[in-house]
Order: C-alpha cells, then structure tokens, then sequence
C-alpha cells in the first residue's frame, strides 16, 4: 500500500530479524523506509489512522526485537547527506540520521577531525549516536554533539535542540528519558576539532601504541580501535561466529562508594572473590564508582561462550550476548535474566540492560 501524496511504500508483515545486528525478531505488521522529513511526517500520519503504534528504526544495532514482531508500523529512517566536511575550518559537521555512524567516522578522521575516532567501528546509524549517548574507549558522542534536529511527534514540526537540552549522561539523553516518545531524529551536529590529537585514555588504546616512536595520528587510532574491536568480536565480520550481537549488553554500573564497597564485602565473606580482593571501581566527575559489569559478569560465574539453546556469551567478551544462529529472543531474555540474578545474588549489583527491547510486554 502507498501513504497518499508522500510516496511512502507501506508494506505488511516484513521480517525484522534482518534489519537487526543480533538476527532475531519476528515481522512488522507494517514496515517503511522514510527518506526524507516528509515520508517520516506521512509514517506517522499513517500510523495515527490505522491506531497502531510507531517504532522509529535506524540500523538495527542496539535492539532485542520479540519473536512475535511488533503488531504497528516500523518506520526505519533512511535520511541521507554530510553537509560540512569541506568547509574550511571543518568544526561543525552535520549528518543525516540515516547515514551510517563508521562511514561517517571514517570521512571525518579521513579528513583529519578528532573527537569520535575512539567510536570507530560501531554499528548502526548517526541518529542513533544522541539517543542512548553512544560512546567507546573513552569517547562520547554527548561530547561533541552540537545540536540535534528532530521531527516532534506531537506537532509533527521540526525543531534543533541544543546539547544541553538533550540532557546528555552516561547511556542516557532526553531522547530515551523524559522525552522518550516525542522525538524523531532526523539529523545531528557536531562539532570536531580540525586537527586535534586524538584521544588514547583506554588502557587498550595505552597498550596498543605503547612503545610507538611516533604519536599516533587521528587515523592511526581508528585504525587501532577497530583491530581492538575486532579482537573482542564487536564488528560485522562475516564467519565470525560472535559477531551476530546487540553490542554491550549491559551498562557499567554507576553506584555510591558505600554501594561498591558494601559489593565487596559481600563478595569477599561469600568466598566469591579472595578476602584480599578488590572489585575494579572507576570515580566518575560526580563522585560516584563505575564498576565494569563484564568483571561482574565473569566473577559472578559465567564463563565467556556460556549458553542458553542458541543464545551465548561471546567467547571474546563477556558484555555481549550473541545468537550462534537461529536463536529466539526468549533465549537472549532467558540469559539476561540468569546473569542477572546471579550478579545481584553475589554482589548486590544491579545489571541493567542496554538494548531497546522492541515488541515485549515489558514496553
């Protein structure tokens, strides 16, 4: 079917599963690609006629879709264009929701702008860097995001939020907190530095370059960070069997001091870690510790390539959660839940999920 006067090509019970990184999912009962502001003003017209609820797809890489499918329209935003890379001092560079978030990493470093080269190699598309704050090794993208256009759902006109307004934290922004059903992204700004060293505050980044005669270039350390992230099975690569994921599965615990060390009390008297052990805690600009869940996870029991059927442990890191093929949604839910109850069992630390979960009764 066609949304009158938009060209917008509506179809019926399309699978999601390959339209996802992690494989899994059954079908929309109506799916779109919108390609520009007005196909995605004409989904959400459709949607309102039909009664039936919008889910707002990007490149699949951050989602747990049920294995019944979603029963309204999944509309995935295909916006395309870099407007900005040419210019002569190459600071702000604005990029459309659909482009796709390494490609666009990679003409910026190719054009010598630090500021997102430590988030090389990260799956999915740019308008989905501001929702959940994306960021690796390191690096944010809430740290160099100068404002983001979106598309309100309720007035169906656009707006540019500045970085402020989008609330940007640890995993969290405006986008998927207080604001979590009003706004589509349909573009982002940011703004890079022409010319800037790039950043190596990872220790893996640190060891990787350590003993280079030379400071690595903004390329070099992209370079670096997709080896790094190949090495941990967290890229696309076809034949490898952990590479069908949803990313870090679970968040960095962020607790109070108390909260980490009460976590090491309880873990040292229940004999899970050495009396003299400690758990490895990071103090964050606020005062509070970010404990590693994969520590967690692994120091709770579970052993990387751990499974439940089809759905396993990544053998190469333990925060990713992967479908060894032809796993179902239940299988991944079932996992999540064992590690879980087993970390909160023995360190009285909650692990939250990172996923959108796409179709659950949970929603």
């Amino acid at each position: 079917m066609s949304e009158t006067g938009s060209k917008l090509d509506i179809q019926e019970y399309v699978p999601l599963a390959p339209f996802t990184t992690l494989a899994i999912g059954g079908p929309a009962r109506f799916f779109a690609r919108a390609r520009n502001e007005d196909q995605v003003r004409a989904g959400l017209r459709f949607a309102e006629r039909s009664g039936c609820p919008v889910f707002i797809l990007g490149g699949g890489s951050n989602l747990v879709v049920s294995d019944l499918g979603f029963s309204g329209l999944v509309l995935k935003i295909e916006l395309a264009g870099i407007d900005g890379l040419q210019n002569k001092n190459g600071e702000l560079i604005s990029a459309a929701a659909g482009e796709e978030w390494d490609s666009f990493v990679r003409q910026c470093t190719d054009h010598n702008l630090a500021g997102i080269e430590c988030m090389s190699g990260i799956p999915g598309t740019v308008g989905a860097t501001p929702v959940q704050n994306v960021g690796a090794y390191g690096q944010e993208s809430g740290e160099v995001i100068h404002s983001v256009r979106v598309l309100d759902r309720t007035t169906l006109s656009l707006e540019d939020l500045t970085n402020s307004q989008c609330c940007f934290k640890y995993r969290t922004s405006l986008f998927n907190s207080a604001a979590k059903e009003r706004y589509i992204i349909v573009r982002v700004c940011y703004l890079l530095r022409p010319g800037g060293k790039p950043s190596l505050q990872y220790q893996d980044l640190q060891r990787y370059f350590a003993g280079s005669a030379v400071a690595p270039s903004i390329q070099d350390a992209r370079k670096a960070v997709l080896e790094i992230r190949r090495s941990k099975g967290m890229t696309l690569d076809d034949g490898d069997a952990d590479c069908r994921s949803a990313g870090s599965f679970f968040k960095n615990p962020i607790v109070n001091p108390e909260t980490a060390d009460e976590a090491e009390r309880k873990a040292q008297s229940a004999g899970t870690i050495a009396s003299n052990a400690t758990i490895p805690r990071f103090r964050t600009a606020s005062g509070e510790d970010k404990l590693p869940a994969a520590w967690l996870i692994e120091n709770a029991g579970f052993h990387k390539g751990y499974s439940v059927g089809r759905a396993a442990i990544s053998t190469k890191h333990s925060l990713a959660l992967v479908n060894r093929g032809g796993a179902r949604a239940q299988e991944i839910l079932e996992l999540m839940q064992q590690i879980q109850d087993r970390v909160w069992t023995m360190f009285g630390i909650g692990l939250h999920p990172e996923p959108i979960f796409v179709g659950f009764n949970r929603e």
